[in-house]
């Protein structure tokens, strides 16, 4: 787990390259619970980026539709989602270890079988790990605003991850976004629009209403009672 912590070094200077990351690791302290999660069920749920490119028969005993989920926070709402839709299979990818203990509770609890979860830089996953027009559904619900300008680059949702997730998606496949950050929403608005091969489902230029796979998370009804908005982005894989 948390293998991305390795710092990977310039082959020829040796000296450690440094990556602008869109998170950044403020875990807490494990409970009890979640910390016997990760040791007694991550070798069961768990999935390493060192098992190389994942093989749904291997891992889920079958080739159903699979759905990609970045950045979970603990899980619950994955988990709801993988209960509610035992056709499909999915992947989670979480870095904090808390949230990954969390969802590992969930797995088991629910006796779920179709959801699987790696604890590791989403991109780096993404990357080495997902073979190319394997994934039905991404999704990247709620992730850093990074608001403040300076740290604008940091924002995961840039022209080069727009074109990863696309290469890993099915024909006709679907990237859905949502953010709570009006900022952030427009930026993914914009960027997702200035990008070639994609169709926005709600019409150009349009944010989507919440499709009923997407649970109403309890921060997400907290900020509505606080008059927050909320965002959802739905575009397919063009060709």
């Amino acid at each position: 787990m948390l293998d991305f912590i390795r710092q990977d070094k310039d082959p020829v200077t040796g000296r450690v390259m440094r990556k602008v990351r869109s998170f950044v690791l403020r875990e807490g302290r494990l409970t009890l619970g979640q910390q016997k999660a990760l040791d007694t069920l991550w070798p069961v749920y768990g999935l390493e980026r060192d098992q190389g490119m994942l093989d749904p028969q291997a891992v889920f005993g079958r080739d159903a539709p699979r759905v990609l989920e970045i950045g979970y926070g603990m899980g619950a709402s994955l988990a709801a989602m993988a209960e509610a839709a035992p056709e499909q299979d999915f992947i989670g990818i979480e870095v904090h270890r808390p949230g990954v203990g969390a969802l590992l509770m969930e797995i088991e609890g629910r006796g779920l079988r179709n959801l699987r979860s790696y604890c590791d830089d989403a991109v780096e996953i993404l990357e080495l790990c997902i073979p190319d027009g394997s994934l039905a559904r991404v999704q990247l619900y709620f992730p850093d605003p990074w608001h403040k300008k300076k740290h604008h680059k940091r924002r995961i949702v840039q022209p080069a991850f727009i074109d990863l997730v696309r290469r890993k998606l099915t024909p006709d496949g679907v990237f859905h976004l949502a953010t709570d950050w009006e900022d952030y929403a427009v930026h993914m608005l914009e960027h997702m629009e200035a990008a070639s091969g994609w169709t926005n489902m709600a019409g150009a230029g349009v944010y989507s209403e919440r499709p009923v796979w997407r649970p109403e998370t309890k921060f997400e009804r907290r900020g509505a009672r606080l008059g927050h908005g909320v965002w959802d982005l739905l575009y397919t894989r063009a060709g």
